[in-house]
């Protein structure tokens, strides 16, 4: 057992400086650059070199428990699991519990093997992790800030009964699911939301969507799923899992994978952002680092940019040459969206570990918002990329804090923020280019690539076209 385990010492934490000068070998500093825990020592290991004949596995990176989940029933199985849950007391899903069962039956959340038990929910909401089990019951941590947990009421809570396997009926009325061993426990909602969010103002739109109409307990237990979950909206050639993602890793013999995150359309400072991070894995000796440029998929707010909208205005960014096919991968995550900053990276950049991914890139305010009932940021905006630096069970992947980017009006392009002349330098927010695109104003030139851009102002005039006739007819 190592001396860090024994003193129950916060980890060390990993973090590059893509502005280190070229190295051939690359070397990992494991050293905090926030010094919360004095105690903390650095560790420094050297990536080893690959002979030219050994074969590259994306196993760059270990699944949290060392082993990738996945809870599909096999195809020689479907049909007695299936026969089994139709005599099973039934539990229905929302559309967004649904999305849930995708995200557990994949193994992005693994270790987790089901919706949680209460010893899991509570590790999960008090300690933002897991401890693994070993043999002598005192295992390891992995990174668990999200609780994943599905609500039910009391009606269907009494007619459970004392069953211990229920059949999950998804929103089309199919049973999709069995979930075995089963527990019920209370939803303190309060609690839960409280210590998610940090706070327990009105207008928090998971809460309000989710968690404020679901029912008042929770059910956990062992996910069984009977097939692969499908959306069938023509986009799910995208939904590419963890064990697909780290074949495809394999196939293209990547040495390094960094992983981006974005729940809105990508402009020339994104792609700035990404094809520099590209850049400087190379100058510190990696040979093939790849690219998964990784949206959301699953339930966002009502202002946001639609999922299939995005993928468009994605697929565009590529055909335009904006970022490069051969070193891209595009796949939806399909996690929901909670909105909840420092608390919800942590389960972003987690998810990405099991995806294959041993680089994560964060920026300003990752999975924010503006208060709901102040004119202010919910939360500080660099407290984000601070606590994934810090975060238990994080400590295996590579934290890769990102440069501002902004419009400069001199070089009439999107260029790293440069402060002696901020003057020269335009901010475009999220919700300023959705006004551009809504009011059919052009954003300065090079902010957007134009097919991109057509994308999304053909968007925001059907929703016009759309508003309109509803005003008609009423």
């Amino acid at each position: 057992m190592s001396l860090t385990i024994k003193l129950r010492i916060a980890p060390t934490i990993s973090h590059f400086d893509l502005n280190r000068k070229t190295q051939k070998n690359p070397v990992v500093l494991r050293t905090p650059i926030y010094h919360s825990n004095e105690l903390s020592t650095s560790l420094l290991f050297r990536t080893k070199k690959m002979a030219a004949s050994h074969v590259i596995k994306s196993s760059l990176i270990e699944p949290d428990g060392g082993v990738l989940i996945d809870l599909v029933v096999p195809e020689n199985q479907r049909e007695l699991k299936a026969s089994q849950a139709e005599g099973m007391e039934k539990v229905q899903l929302t559309k967004i519990d649904l999305e849930w069962v995708h995200v557990i039956s994949e193994g992005w959340a693994s270790p987790l093997k089901g919706f949680m038990r209460e010893d899991e929910y509570l590790q999960s909401l008090h300690f933002n992790s897991l401890r693994m089990k070993n043999d002598d019951g005192y295992g390891s941590i992995v990174n668990m800030s999200l609780p994943i947990v599905l609500a039910i009421d009391d009606a269907t809570k009494e007619k459970i009964g004392c069953a211990t396997d229920v059949a999950l009926v998804g929103p089309d009325q199919k049973i999709i699911a069995i979930l075995r061993s089963i527990e019920i426990y209370k939803h303190n909602k309060e609690e839960r939301i409280a210590r998610t969010w940090g706070t327990i103002a009105p207008g928090l739109p998971y809460v309000e969507e989710v968690i404020t109409p679901s029912g008042n307990w929770l059910i956990g237990g062992d996910l069984e799923v009977l097939s692969p979950i499908k959306y069938n909206d023509g986009l799910d050639n995208y939904r590419l899992s963890p064990k697909q993602l780290r074949k495809e890793f394999d196939r293209r013999q990547a040495d390094a994978v960094f992983a981006f995150q974005l729940r809105n359309p990508v402009h020339n400072g994104h792609a700035l952002l990404m094809n520099d991070t590209r850049r400087r894995l190379l100058d510190m000796g990696y040979k093939n680092p790849i690219l998964l440029l990784h949206p959301l998929g699953g339930y966002t707010k009502a202002d946001d940019v639609p999922l299939d909208v995005r993928m468009e205005q994605h697929s565009k960014v590529l055909e335009d040459g904006v970022l490069d096919p051969e070193t891209t991968i595009v796949s939806i995550f399909p996690s929901p969206m909670h909105y909840a900053g420092p608390t919800e990276v942590q389960w972003h950049a987690k998810a990405r570990i099991n995806a294959g991914a041993n680089f994560y890139i964060v920026g300003r305010d990752p999975a924010g918002m503006g208060h709901p009932t102040e004119k202010r940021d919910l939360y500080d905006p660099d407290h984000g990329k601070k606590v994934l630096s810090m975060a238990p069970g994080l400590e295996k992947l590579n934290i890769l804090p990102f440069r501002v980017a902004a419009y400069d009006t001199v070089a009439k392009q999107m260029a790293f923020f440069d402060p002696s002349r901020a003057k020269d330098f335009l901010f475009i927010s999220g919700t300023k280019m959705r006004t551009f695109a809504r009011t059919g104003e052009s954003p300065p030139n090079g902010f957007m690539c134009p097919g991109g851009w057509d994308v999304l102002v053909k968007y925001y005039a059907s929703l016009q076209t759309e508003e309109a006739k509803a005003t008609v007819s009423a």
